[in-house]
């Protein structure tokens, strides 16, 4: 691809590819002010496409022999229902909680899934037809939509703090866990439990997007090898590791995407199930 009418280097093309669709340019580490349009756009879309990949599947449900998408569905179902069972023990809360996972997993897993994707074909569409100087279209790659995500969870954890220990049960946790019930240990309670907080949240998004963010440059590094092929006409090699490289990540990366949707899950379900606990 090229950038204002020239080809772009090896490190240029990667610098081009890791640069969001946004209103303006990011000047600092943290500016809430910017926003990543590509990235809004493709959680979103995606978003809408779990649901009605779901909402397909309840509809066209029937009690007799189960096709193989209905069977799919059930099998992650019953899979996210029992894992919701072992770690959140209200039954109550899970009415709420279960599809919460259910709807994380298959979210997150179809914005990963966008990475199987060639590399160059979703940015040259979008440059060549709709005139976008820039498109990513992995948004699990983007920081702030998987700090995004972890900080949804955290305030779904606080709710539940408040709801099942009351404002006041909470208040008073914050300040006696877990060093004991002293007055001269609440500063220390709650410096604790603020860092608790913040770990996980920052956990939570971190390793999601550092993940997501490795394997997005692998597969720009392999789409290399094969841009320097058709550039050079020469070195077979580079054609034979480009085909090897690609075949052999792709099927890896399948696991990473599931697996770190999974891992998003689960954590969800661990945070939510220990705001129900009493320290």
């Amino acid at each position: 691809m090229a950038a204002e009418g020239q080809a772009l280097t090896a490190g240029g093309y990667i610098v081009h590819h890791l640069q969001h669709l946004q209103n303006k340019k990011q000047t600092s580490v943290v500016d809430f002010s910017v926003i990543n349009y590509d990235s809004l756009f493709f959680s979103v879309t995606l978003g809408i496409v779990g649901c009605w990949l779901l909402w397909l599947a309840a509809r066209k449900a029937t009690s007799g022999r189960p096709g193989r998408f209905q069977a799919a569905v059930e099998l992650l179902v019953e899979m996210v229902d029992s894992q919701a069972k072992g770690i959140v023990h209200n039954a109550h809360s899970r009415k709420l909680v279960a599809p919460l996972a259910l709807t994380v997993f298959v979210w997150i897993f179809l914005l990963n899934a966008m990475d199987l994707l060639p590399v160059d074909i979703l940015p040259w569409i979008g440059e060549h037809v709709f005139g976008l100087p820039y498109l990513r279209v992995v948004a699990t790659a983007d920081l702030s939509m998987t700090m995004g995500l972890s900080l949804g969870v955290l305030i779904v954890c606080l709710v539940y703090n408040v709801k099942i220990k009351g404002a006041t049960g909470w208040v008073h946790e914050l300040f006696t866990a877990p060093f004991g019930n002293h007055w001269a240990l609440y500063p220390v309670n709650f410096a604790m439990q603020l860092i608790e907080f913040v770990a996980k949240t920052v956990s939570h998004g971190m390793r999601l997007f550092g993940n997501m963010y490795a394997g997005e440059l692998i597969f720009l590094l392999i789409a290399l090898m094969g841009g320097a092929f058709a550039l050079s006409g020469t070195g077979i090699a580079l054609f034979l590791g480009h085909i090897f490289a690609g075949t052999v990540w792709s099927i890896f990366h399948i696991l990473i995407i599931t697996l770190q949707a999974f891992v998003f899950m689960m954590l969800t379900l661990v945070y939510i199930g220990q705001s129900h606990d009493a320290h």
